[in-house]
């Protein structure tokens, strides 16, 4: 089974990998059921889903109905403004068919602009405060993609008392001085404070081609011809997978990221975005001990070409 650890302040103790939602964004109902017992076998106990995840609330209803004390259960919402994201709650509601959810985030809150919007007057986190007061949501919390996503919660959280962050963070991002950094930071205050520190991206192999912006709204795929001109993958390489960048695939190169990952006990791990790579990242979890020694990283790094799926500066 997959170790526990308590998720910041909230009392949940949730496994060390959650299960990141975004797999079912395109998925069938048979193989939402299929995920659910997967889940389950493996004692997951944390779902990490969106409203703009897809078909995902709607498909993680019916499990709820069964199975709601069996998962902490967390969504977000992309809107900005007060009354967009209080209805887009209350739809997330309806699919989940559940009358609160254990965490709301504000997601990806990373544009400047954005988070002016929200944090202001008449914006989103109005609409979460009033949601926990109200008992529609027990925690709140926000997350972020790209390079700049730690300093902007550090930011956020100098404005307001989250309880959770979500941000990337593998062996590529960490050798970015500039992320490493403020990623440190960041967990160093998050402990200071008992703040849950979630991340994502962990198999990541590199950054995908122009189609990724279309695969982060709707059902987009990647395939070969889709790969960052900058090499990571073969051209024979005929697997698809549901991210919308290149993901390790190997079971021996996952562990090796996974580990990695999971070394680091100040965070949780979010899997990946692909049902049919999820129980490979399940079973990585499964066996973690220690993390692999930094030659046997650089070597991975190397033999795959692999580059950071952010470039540097990017707020994507």
């Amino acid at each position: 089974m997959i170790d526990k650890k308590p998720f910041g302040r909230t009392g949940h103790m949730s496994t060390r990998t959650l299960f990141g939602a975004w797999a079912l964004q395109a998925a069938t109902r048979a193989e939402a059921d299929k995920t659910l017992q997967l889940l389950l076998e493996h004692g997951v106990n944390h779902i990490d889903t969106a409203a703009s995840y897809g078909n995902a609330e709607s498909l993680i209803g019916p499990w709820m109905d069964g199975h709601r004390r069996d998962f902490f259960l967390a969504t977000k919402t992309d809107e900005r403004t007060r009354q967009k994201a209080w209805d887009q709650l209350h739809r997330s509601l309806e699919r989940l068919r559940v009358d609160r959810v254990d965490l709301w985030q504000l997601h990806n809150l990373v544009d400047p602009g954005e988070w002016e919007t929200a944090m202001g007057p008449g914006g989103a986190l109005e609409a979460a405060v009033e949601a926990r007061e109200r008992g529609l949501v027990r925690f709140i919390g926000v997350t972020g993609h790209g390079t700049t996503a730690a300093a902007m919660h550090r930011r956020s959280l100098a404005h307001f008392d989250f309880d959770s962050v979500l941000l990337p963070y593998n062996y590529l991002m960490s050798k970015n001085p500039e992320y490493s950094a403020n990623f440190g930071s960041l967990v160093a205050l998050c402990r200071d404070r008992n703040v849950a520190v979630q991340t994502i991206k962990s198999i990541a192999r590199g950054a995908a081609g122009e189609t990724r912006f279309a695969a982060l709204t709707g059902a987009g795929t990647w395939s070969a011809q889709d790969i960052d001109p900058r090499g990571h993958g073969s051209e024979n390489d005929e697997l698809v997978h549901n991210t919308w960048y290149p993901p390790l695939t190997d079971q021996q190169d996952i562990d090796k990221a996974v580990h990695w990952v999971l070394a680091n006990q100040a965070v949780f791990l979010n899997t990946v975005g692909d049902m049919r790579l999820l129980p490979r990242v399940l079973d990585a979890a499964t066996r973690f001990r220690t993390s692999p020694p930094e030659e046997v990283m650089t070597e991975q790094v190397a033999r795959l070409q692999m580059i950071p799926v952010f470039p540097e500066s990017s707020d994507d």
